[in-house]
């Protein structure tokens, strides 16, 4: 009889440890499903952040080009020489080598170009020379691109006029 209570007792301790066992599993699981909460909350968060400075770029972007603002250049009395111009609006960058020669635009050569889709506005510096004159129509599709190219030919006749 003795040898049954031992038994027993035994038997409910190890049970009494099977259920601490898993109370222990279950509260790890627990601790392993919240951890999974906060990383997709956090994952969540995080993108609506991304998602929030991207858009502010894209809004300051929009405003950057709409406030470029072109002036009268005559490039008849601009002195003869090789200019750099640049027009940067964070999404659009361009930088370009103007030769001003007789008091005409002789050449445009587009030195760099980062652009959103705007390749097709590289057209827009072989107008300027065409026309001589930097109020040429923007390219359909890119005109955000085109109106930088154009800030960036006027930046350079700019220094070419000072110099004069």
């Amino acid at each position: 009889m003795l040898t049954v209570l031992c038994l027993l007792s035994k038997g409910s301790t190890s049970k009494e440890r099977l259920v601490s066992k898993m109370n222990k599993r279950n509260k790890r699981k627990v601790s392993g499903k919240k951890i999974v909460i906060y990383t997709i909350v956090f994952v969540v968060f995080l993108a609506f952040a991304c998602l929030a400075v991207y858009l502010k770029n894209v809004s300051d972007y929009k405003q950057a080009v709409k406030s470029i603002a072109f002036g009268e250049i005559d490039v008849s009395e601009a002195a003869d020489g090789v200019y750099i111009g640049e027009c940067n609006v964070n999404f659009i960058y361009a930088k370009v080598e103007v030769t001003v020669h007789a008091g005409k635009i002789e050449n445009i050569n587009i030195l760099e170009h980062k652009n959103e889709s705007g390749e097709s506005a590289e057209v827009v510096v072989d107008k300027i020379v065409e026309e001589q004159r930097i109020d040429v129509d923007e390219v359909s599709g890119a005109t955000n691109s085109s109106i930088v190219l154009k800030k960036a030919v006027e930046n350079a006749l700019e220094q070419a006029y000072a110099a004069r």
